[in-house]
């Protein structure tokens, strides 16, 4: 069997899903461990919520989207596999450095650190994908790989809440780092970098890869790209937003322990990034190749619409059991884009520009979602606190949002009860974003068919 046909067999592309799935689970576990022990954190650390906001948000998304598009036009030269597994290393050497940081400084570093290795997978995994399965099977096979979020993402909590809760959030942190490097050693045994375009039919093209002119005027030109990249790094926003301060949500909100508000927000997270993902990209291909080609724009904007609704029935609910089923229709609901938006952007694109649009739309979404979600929700926490805080002077009565040690009994469920409402109306001002990446993603479906086919023109041109 020659080699282009081996990286096209059955059993490589399986082996080359399962590897990314892999690498995709310590991504995101390295990202929830934070998220469900940022209340030991902020206790340990004396941090408001702005604070574990710019942690969660700013400090990780800063060299994520700043080196986001120059490891995409990297990826379009040199060997993906070699970025990814890189990109592996260095996150998970900087999630390590989390757990011995000292005060906000340090882990503020080590936060940028994380976001500076993670800026290297999205962009080469798209573009690997892409190579090795059709276009009416990019955007489901990518979500299969993209399963390792919500997987990832229950590990990282259930086990960080677990290890944090018996050891301290220190060791948790050096406990889901380490294996992460490994993940990257098995990436480059088990991986091998393929022709761009090999599934499509091209020869190995010894041109240089279109430079970055070429590839924003074929974002211009193509308007249903422009607006599925905004719709993503819309829904961005309100996505990142909740699943960092879902874990603090519970605990204040619903009076959880630490362990078993990480648990829980690991299952719950886990179960609507699974339905969301396979719904999403399963559901929108299907409904692509029987109904109307325009459903994997068409479906995200239904559901990101609907998906406030949700959130604000779920941050309402009185009990805890009300809130979990709530919880796991809004998630799902908003979950739906991710998998379709992956698919669109490589169809929508010449196989050397794949790399390009995936870490542009990582770009945009790091911004505007891991960038300025968390960041505004800790800032409008802190703030309505503030305002919910009974008799005024929040600040200084409760700092930190916490009672000073040894404060009477009623300051200390009044300051509970101010950074309970203050999480919760936070989180559902966030969630309204979603209207306006639902309105991209419904005009970015009115232009799709007819961008694709300019789209495919472009391919057969340069066979």
């Amino acid at each position: 069997m020659s080699a282009p046909d081996r990286l096209l067999s059955p059993g490589y592309r399986a082996t080359f899903t399962v590897v990314l799935f892999v690498v995709c689970c310590f991504n995101f576990a390295d990202r929830a461990v934070f998220a469900v022990l940022a209340q030991p954190i902020k206790a340990e650390l004396k941090l408001s919520d702005l604070q574990l906001g710019l942690l969660q948000g700013l400090s990780f998304a800063l060299l994520y989207a700043t080196l986001g598009l120059p490891i995409g036009r990297l990826a379009e030269r040199v060997s993906r596999v070699r970025i990814i597994a890189a990109a592996t290393a260095i996150w998970s050497a900087m999630t390590v450095a989390c757990g011995l940081a000292i005060g906000f400084g340090s882990l503020m570093l080590a936060r940028v650190g994380v976001g500076m290795g993670e800026a290297g997978f999205v962009p080469p995994t798209a573009s690997l994908a892409a190579d090795h399965f059709p276009r009416e099977r990019r955007a489901s096979a990518i979500s299969l790989i993209n399963l390792g979020t919500p997987i990832g993402s229950f590990i990282g909590a259930a086990l960080g809440g677990a290890i944090g809760a018996a050891l301290g959030w220190r060791v948790a942190f050096l406990a889901l780092g380490l294996p992460g490097i490994l993940a990257a050693l098995l990436v480059l045994v088990l991986l091998r970098d393929p022709t761009r375009g090999l599934v499509d039919g091209y020869a190995p093209d010894p041109r240089p890869a279109p430079d970055l002119r070429a590839f924003f005027a074929a974002v211009r030109r193509r308007r249903a790209l422009m607006f599925v990249i905004a719709g993503g790094g819309l829904a961005g926003f309100g996505m990142t937003s909740v699943s960092n301060f879902l874990p603090i949500f519970l605990a204040r909100v619903h009076h959880l322990p630490t362990r078993e508000a990480a648990t829980l927000y690991g299952a719950v997270s886990a179960g609507f990034l699974i339905v969301g993902l396979l719904l999403g990209s399963f559901g929108t291909d299907w409904l692509s190749r029987a109904r109307d080609p325009r459903w994997p724009a068409r479906g995200p904007a239904i559901a990101l619409a609907l998906s406030p609704f949700l959130f604000w029935a779920a941050f309402s609910a009185t009990t805890l059991a009300s809130a979990i089923p709530l919880l796991l229709l809004a998630g799902s609901s908003m979950l739906i884009f991710y998998g379709p938006t992956s698919g669109m952007i490589q169809n929508l694109l010449e196989p050397r520009m794949r790399a390009s649009g995936a870490a542009l739309f990582t770009m945009l979404y790091t911004l505007v979602g891991s960038g300025l979600g968390p960041t505004f929700v800790g800032w409008a926490s802190d703030t309505f606190a503030a305002g919910a805080f009974a008799g005024g002077g929040y600040s200084l009565r409760c700092p930190h949002g916490l009672p000073p040690p040894g404060a009477a009994e009623d300051l200390a469920r009044a300051c509970a009860a101010a950074s309970a409402e203050g999480v919760r109306r936070a989180l559902m001002t966030a969630v309204c974003m979603m209207f306006a990446a639902a309105l991209c993603f419904w005009r970015a479906s009115r232009t799709l068919v007819a961008d694709m086919a300019d789209a495919q023109v472009s391919r057969e041109a340069v066979r």
